[in-house]
Parts: structure tokens; C-alpha cells; sequence
């Protein structure tokens, strides 16, 4: 028989389906209860990809199930299940009333404003909240702050360094595996004119009848929200993310470094790892890929090089990034350092560009929810931040499109690390380059009708003209940056004449740009 009132209401979200999470401790089937609810605010407050939407969905009903499978008491919101489900404090707020429970436990979210809900929630229904570090990570928020404190400046790799002698990854003796904590310059290769080798099909799971369910639902609710749902096969359990782990060790990590950052198209997966979504639903722990890497590299299946890179996207940025979150928010999310002010044009919601570079990696967004890291960061992020988008505005659009976008990891590396827009905190420079730096890095611009080596005239590309432009707009903010020195110094070669001639092409393609957003109502 069911008891009515819980001594504890474990709550859960989206993306904490971890049955060893630290709100389980102590937890006694015979007493407590978990909470989880569906609502349609976490798919409309942005404009959620249906990709997005349903590998949360998912993921929350198959771990559901779960734990039902272990007797234990969960109180369920579907969407579809006639209940009201507008916002996950509000669908609270009503089940705390009808259950009144003694306290209520959470793993702490992943987003600062969920976190604001819920304590207000608790507050205003006057039941004790406790909020428990998430041990998924490595690190936590109180780490990272005692790490910043009394520090100038802030540097991923020297973070990321501490973390591999503290854990003992890739360590010997005391120093790093190899000599070298960095082997990032071997790891920017290009491919040759034949492109990539062996086909890599993506994710690959075929959704269960429970995932069709859901898909349908998506489908019918959502039906307005931007995506297709026809390549939906992301792992949704704990036991697919770990074989997608282990596809990626046997099959993509020996070469993952060497084209880590490489493009090409019609290949939206290539040799990437493509479990960024199990760790950010903590359906795989980033111990176990870390540990798989290691000891790929000690059987002699894969480089160091490439061990290394994959190592420190999980340990180093990944840890980095949630202690930028955690120390800098609720303020960090309005920082606009470079004052950027144009709308983001509308071809990011619709792929409808003669650009190849963004058509490819905007198309295959749309198609699959999914683009990886060198495409965000130097050809949809690099032509918001030369275009002068708001930064706001880029944030809401890759934590509305991306599977795998969860507020902490996402919004520094937007802001930050793309946009420059938080004055040099997570990166030591603006990431800017020209069109020429895509075309050394894919094939797009052979099937492009601009020239990568133009600055201005009609068959410009509008990366190139925006770099140059970027240049002379921020030439003043950037004198005192030692990195822009040489950047900055071509510049200066350049007559008032080109200038000129640069800040009127630019103005132009930011006229076109300037198109109203697709509704998202």
C-alpha cells in the first residue's frame, strides 16, 4: 500500500538520470519518493529543437521505469497526461501541497535559474530543501572558487593540469604521460583532397517503443518548434550511452585528435565521440570515458595525442566551464564586453544561406540536432561574433538547438569562448579568422560561390569582409590584448581606402542579415 506523505520527496530533473546521484543517498523505499514532471515551459522558454525535446523526454521516461523496476515510489508529470504542466514550480508547488512531504532533496541543477525555482518554490510552500553536490563531476563549485581565489587571471589548461595530477590521469611518476601536458598541435589536422575514411552512420540506436511514443507526442505537441525528428537515435538509457562509449573507443578514438578539427560535407559525425549527451544527461559518467581513453592509449589502440584531447574536453573544459557558471551567474548570462547589438539573422532557424559553411552546419543542426565543436565555435559562432550579433541572443539559439545544450556548459562556451563577450574571462582572445581558415579546415568552400581570399566586391566572402571589419571596429579595445598584436599590425598596412571600402561591405551584409526571427510562439 502506498504511503500518502513521503518523509523525503527526492526531486529529479531532465538531466540528472543517475541512480547513484547524491540525492539517493540514504534513500529508503519504505519512506521517501522520487518527483519528476514533464512541462512545457523547459521546450518553449527557448524555442527547443524536437531532438532537443525528445531525448529529454526520453531519457526521463526510461529512467522512470527504472526505478519503478526497483519498487521504488515515483510521483510522474507526463505532458500528455491531462495534468497541469506549464512550469516545473508550479507543477511542484501543486504535487508538494497534496503530499506534504518532511523535505525535499535535490542534486544540484544544472541551471542557475532552476535552482532560483526551486528554492522559492520550497520556500513559499514552506518545506526544508536541501541541495547536494552533484557528484558527477570531478569538481565542485566550492573547488573551483578556492582554485580563483587570489588568481589574476584564469586559464583552462593550468585548471585542467591540477586536475590530472589530482586524479592521476595520464600521470607517471608525478608528471605528465609523455613529457607534455598539451598536444593540441598535433591534433589540427585537415583531410586530404578524398576527404574522410570509412563511414561513421551517427549515434545509431533505434528508438524503443517508448522513445516512439514519445517521438510521436513531440511530433503532435511541438509541432511549430525547429528540427526533424526522422534521424532521432540517441541513447536514451544508461546502458546505450555505454555501448556508444564504447563505439567510439574501439572505432573513432585513434584518429578523433588528428581531425578533431576538421569539416567536411554531408559528414555531420565523422570521427567524434558523440556521448556529450549521455554526459549531460549523466546517463554515462565522464570517469568511465576518461578511464576507457587511458587505457585505450596504455593497450597501444590509440595515440597520445588523441588520448590527450579527448581527455581534456571532459576533465579540463568541461570542469572549467561549470566553475565559470556557478561562480559568475546570475550576472555572467547579460555580459556583452565587444557591445554587440544585431539581431541573429534568420537563416539560423531555417539553413536558407548560399553560404556553404553555414548551410552545412546549420542544415545538419536542423536535421539532427548536432553539430560538433569546430562548427559551433569557427563557423556559426565565428560569423555571430564578426557579424556583432547580440550574444544573448547566439545563447538562446545553441541551448534551444543542440541535444546536448545544458545551460552550465553551454552558455560559457557561447558567450565566452565564442563571443568574447565576457572581456577575456574564458578565453585570452576573440577566436576570429577569415573565410580562408574554413577553407583550410573542410572542402565547403569549393562548393561556395564566394572566395575565402576576398575582402570586398561581389564575390567577397562575407567571412573575410566581417573579420577585417571586426579589426577596425574593436582596433582601440584589442591594442592592449598581446595576442592581437599581429593581427592587429596587418590591419595597419591597410589604406583608408580598403577600410573604407571593408566597413561599407560589411554594413551591407548586416542590412541583409538584419531579417525578423521566425515566431517562436
Amino acid at each position: 500500500m502506498k504511503m500518502k506523505s513521503p518523509r523525503h520527496l527526492i526531486v529529479i530533473f531532465g538531466d540528472q538520470l543517475n541512480r547513484e546521484a547524491a540525492a539517493f543517498d540514504n534513500f529508503d523505499s519504505t519512506q521517501d519518493a522520487v518527483w519528476m514532471a514533464e512541462v512545457d515551459d523547459e521546450s518553449k522558454h527557448v524555442w527547443s529543437h524536437k531532438q532537443r525535446i525528445a531525448i529529454f523526454l526520453s531519457g526521463m521516461r526510461h529512467f522512470r521505469d527504472a526505478l519503478l523496476s526497483e519498487d521504488i515510489r515515483v510521483e510522474y508529470t507526463q505532458l500528455d497526461d491531462g495534468k497541469e504542466s506549464d512550469k516545473l514550480s508550479n507543477r511542484l508547488g501543486i504535487d508538494l501541497r497534496a503530499l506534504s512531504p518532511e523535505k525535499v532533496i535535490v542534486t544540484q541543477p544544472g541551471e542557475w535559474r532552476v535552482l532560483q525555482a526551486l528554492k522559492k518554490v520550497c520556500c513559499d510552500e514552506e518545506v526544508p530543501l536541501e541541495v547536494r553536490d552533484d557528484r558527477h563531476f570531478y569538481t565542485n563549485a566550492k573547488d573551483f572558487e578556492e582554485y580563483a581565489k587570489g588568481r589574476k587571471s584564469l586559464r583552462m589548461e593550468f585548471f585542467y593540469r591540477e586536475l590530472r595530477k589530482r586524479f592521476d590521469v595520464l600521470m607517471e611518476y608525478g608528471k605528465p604521460t609523455g613529457g607534455d601536458w598539451n598536444y593540441d598541435k598535433e591534433n589540427r589536422g585537415s583531410f586530404g583532397k578524398g576527404g574522410p575514411e570509412g563511414p561513421n552512420n551517427g549515434p545509431g540506436f533505434k528508438p524503443d517503443v517508448l522513445t516512439r511514443e514519445v517521438l510521436d507526442l513531440v511530433n503532435e505537441r511541438f509541432a511549430d518548434h525547429p528540427g526533424s525528428l526522422d534521424s532521432f537515435a540517441w541513447p536514451v538509457t544508461p546502458e546505450e550511452a555505454q555501448k556508444a562509449l564504447s563505439n567510439f573507443i574501439h572505432n573513432r578514438l585513434a584518429v578523433f585528435g588528428k581531425y578533431q578539427d576538421a569539416m567536411w560535407t554531408d559528414e555531420p559525425w565523422l570521427y567524434h565521440s558523440l556521448i556529450s549527451t549521455s554526459l549531460n544527461l549523466k546517463l554515462l559518467d565522464p570517469r568511465d570515458a576518461v578511464a576507457a581513453a587511458e587505457k585505450a592509449y596504455k593497450d597501444g589502440h590509440a595515440p597520445l595525442a588523441a588520448v590527450e584531447g579527448f581527455i581534456r574536453q571532459i576533465l579540463g573544459w568541461r570542469e572549467y566551464v561549470r566553475g565559470i557558471y556557478w561562480m559568475h551567474m546570475p550576472e555572467y548570462i547579460d555580459r556583452n564586453a565587444m557591445d554587440a547589438q544585431e539581431p541573429l539573422p534568420d537563416f539560423y532557424w531555417t539553413g536558407d544561406t548560399d553560404l556553404e559553411c553555414l548551410k552545412q552546419s546549420v542544415g545538419q543542426t536542423l536535421e539532427h540536432g548536432y553539430a560538433h565543436h569546430i562548427q559551433r565555435l569557427m563557423v556559426t559562432g565565428l560569423y555571430a561574433l564578426l557579424l556583432g550579433v547580440d550574444p544573448k541572443m547566439l545563447h538562446e539559439w545553441y541551448l534551444a538547438v543542440y541535444v546536448d545544450a545544458v545551460e552550465w556548459a553551454e552558455l560559457p562556451n557561447t558567450l565566452g569562448m565564442s563571443q568574447y563577450a565576457d572581456s577575456g574571462l574564458m578565453a585570452s582572445k576573440p577566436y576570429i579568422a577569415t573565410g580562408n581558415y574554413i577553407n583550410k579546415m573542410s572542402n565547403y568552400c569549393k562548393n561556395c560561390p564566394k572566395n575565402p581570399m576576398e575582402k570586398t566586391g561581389e564575390n567577397a566572402c562575407p567571412f573575410t569582409t566581417l573579420y577585417w571589419d571586426y579589426l577596425i571596429r574593436h582596433q582601440v579595445a584589442l591594442k592592449s590584448n598581446h595576442r592581437m598584436g599581429l593581427q592587429l599590425r596587418n590591419l595597419d598596412r591597410l589604406n583608408e581606402g580598403d577600410r573604407s571600402g571593408i566597413t561599407k561591405a560589411a554594413n551591407e551584409i548586416r542590412s541583409v542579415s538584419a531579417c525578423r526571427t521566425p515566431s517562436k510562439t
